[in-house]
């Protein structure tokens, strides 16, 4: 039970709670107005987009191979660029038609990105760099300028009941942490899982590798489209250049969250703390009037403390591999 108690104690998820729990009480006492119901509703809304960037990065990784997917900010950003450029161009205003198009959208993207990986069998970064500059230029095309007029839904998301203490886009991490949970119950999370950890071994138990390597790509290319869904709620508009800056904060928070980026090991309550957690440390620093040209500058060491976190054998490692040794 102590060992046990250990374990979790020392594992990333546990560490990040804490981290997340410092960093909000830090934010609450320099700026108390944060607490305030619109105030709180406009912070949810910019987290938002980040968190759902961040679980969409995380089935790539967790399937192995190298599973960095670069894509993710330029999809969303694409699916943004849709939404006000084509779909209220067309008339397409309702949710019950643009909002499944939008993760249709996302889901296609990382499909072609799946076969790229999986049957194509490039590696992930070579792919997801040019699907990333074939988005990049499409939302450019599509939408040369931003614009506004985002249709009904997006500004309902953007609200909030109970006086903002409950931001509805609150729905769309919901929405994809169910969608999480179904597909484990189904089976295919423990087979991401397996391919991530060991892609031979689970070819020799007769898993169809590049098919879950698919799915995997598919399912985050999913949960892109959620993230722009949330990026047309949080602006209100158009852009075609706004998606981009989230690929790489996306990328650290899966890391910071736990989640091995040779695959194989995490899950999505590390990713979505990790996104947090980034978001937290920006709004403390803001509050705390540090100039922003230091805000990548902690990202960027936030990433790489993390990477080492993650790459330091744990106890238990070290345990068997000095059993192994002795034998």
């Amino acid at each position: 039970m102590k060992q046990r108690f250990k374990q979790v104690v020392r594992s990333p998820v546990a560490r990040l709670w804490g981290m997340t729990a410092a960093l909000a009480v830090a934010n609450a006492v320099i700026a108390p107005d944060l607490l305030q119901g619109s105030r709180l509703n406009a912070m949810v809304n910019l987290l938002a987009p980040l968190v759902l960037a961040a679980l969409a990065s995380a089935p790539s990784v967790l399937s192995g191979g190298g599973g960095l997917d670069l894509s993710v900010g330029p999809s969303l950003g694409f699916v943004n660029v849709l939404v006000v450029g084509v779909l209220v161009e067309h008339g397409v205003t309702s949710a019950w038609l643009g909002l499944p198009l939008c993760v249709l959208l996302g889901t296609l993207v990382g499909v072609v990105n799946g076969v790229l990986v999986a049957y194509g069998r490039l590696q992930p970064i070579v792919a997801t760099l040019g699907t990333f500059l074939v988005l990049s230029g499409l939302a450019l095309v599509v939408l040369p300028q931003p614009r506004g007029g985002a249709p009904g839904w997006a500004a309902f998301l953007a609200g909030g009941s109970l006086g903002g203490y409950l931001p509805h886009i609150l729905l769309l991490p919901a929405g994809a942490l169910a969608l999480w949970a179904g597909l484990r119950r189904l089976g295919l999370v423990r087979l991401i899982t397996a391919v991530g950890s060991d892609q031979r071994a689970a070819h020799t138990s007769g898993v169809n590798v590049p098919l879950v390597r698919l799915g995997a790509y598919a399912l985050g290319g999913a949960l892109a489209g959620l993230a722009g869904i949330a990026l047309t709620a949080l602006t209100g508009s158009g852009d075609p250049t706004v998606g981009k800056q989230y690929t790489l904060m996306a990328i650290a928070a899966v890391a910071l969250g736990g989640n091995a980026l040779a695959g194989g090991r995490g899950g999505m309550l590390g990713p979505l703390l990790g996104a947090t957690t980034l978001f937290l440390i920006q709004l403390l620093l803001s509050s705390a009037q540090v100039s922003s040209l230091w805000i990548q500058v902690v990202y960027g060491a936030v990433l790489l403390a993390a990477v080492c976190l993650n790459a330091a054998p744990r106890p238990g490692l070290r345990v068997q591999a000095a059993g192994a040794q002795g034998a």
